[in-house]
């Protein structure tokens, strides 16, 4: 499968994640603002009509790079954002879980993207104190305003998951997720079993694991037999697990860029498969 179901949108799985187009830790200006502009367009250029964004990543650099770069968009295009996180001065995160808090990030994306209406926004659940009923009563209300086409959630367990489900459709999960880290499992396979997209952040790794991913002897293997890169097969193996996978990879350079998107032309053989587990 080539495409996925993310609300009532139809979208490549392979997308593009805008995270790393701010600066270090997605704060702050970009390293090179040309390339950061080009890297969107170019991202277009090459199929992608998903592309996942957030407010605070800058804060708003990463929508007002998305804005000068595709504005006005493509009716094909589908914008993700998510709200639930607040940035300090100095970057660090901060939550922001109240309801008017929710109403208000939704809100900064729709103005710093430029846009009446965002296609998916992810609820980006960061502790336990938050009253997730009370959220999810703010995504659902913003949704049947038409502020938003659909709700997603982002950093839940699989028992927000089936409750959220008693209350509303749910498009898509954000979760961590990558083949050394396997911890959302049980989210991953509910999704899979209710059609639901299920969207890996963190797919090559965090900071401290991107080595164990790329590293893996398994990835490795595979990538000199295929004549792909780790990074391409680490990849293609999410695509190939379940078919609601989505991937979202970010980058802040066309080289990165080129590789990521060049994932969904790989196809892993048994061997692979087998051994990667």
């Amino acid at each position: 499968m080539k495409t996925f179901q993310l609300g009532d949108r139809t979208v490549h799985r392979i997308g593009f994640g805008a995270m790393q187009l701010p600066g270090r830790g997605a704060f702050g200006p970009p390293r090179d603002r040309a390339e950061a502009l080009a890297v969107v367009r170019r991202a277009v250029e090459l199929g992608v009509d998903h592309i996942d964004t957030a407010q605070y990543y800058g804060p708003d650099v990463a929508n007002e790079l998305l804005r000068s770069a595709l504005h006005p968009y493509d009716s094909r295009l589908v914008l993700v954002s998510k709200v639930g996180a607040a940035r300090d001065d100095k970057g660090g995160w901060l939550p922001a879980q109240e309801p008017e808090q929710l109403r208000a990030g939704v809100l900064d994306n729709l103005r710093s993207l430029d846009v009446e209406r965002l296609d998916v926004v992810n609820l980006r659940v960061t502790g336990p104190d938050g009253d997730f009923d009370a959220q999810l009563d703010a995504m659902i209300a913003m949704r049947d305003e038409g502020l938003i086409g659909a709700v997603g959630l982002s950093n839940i367990t699989l028992a927000q998951l089936e409750h959220a489900l008693t209350r509303t459709a749910v498009a898509c999960v954000q979760n961590p997720y990558n083949l050394v880290d396997r911890g959302g499992e049980d989210v991953l396979r509910a999704c899979t079993d209710r059609g639901i997209a299920f969207v890996p952040f963190f797919p090559l790794g965090a900071a401290f694991g991107r080595e164990r991913v790329l590293g893996h002897p398994a990835v490795k293997s595979a990538a000199l037999r295929l004549d792909a890169t780790p990074a391409q097969i680490a990849l293609a193996w999410i695509l190939a697990i379940a078919p609601n996978t989505l991937l979202i990879p970010g980058t802040a350079s066309l080289e990165h860029l080129e590789e990521n998107v060049g994932a969904g032309r790989v196809v892993l053989d048994d061997l692979a498969l087998e051994e990667i587990g």
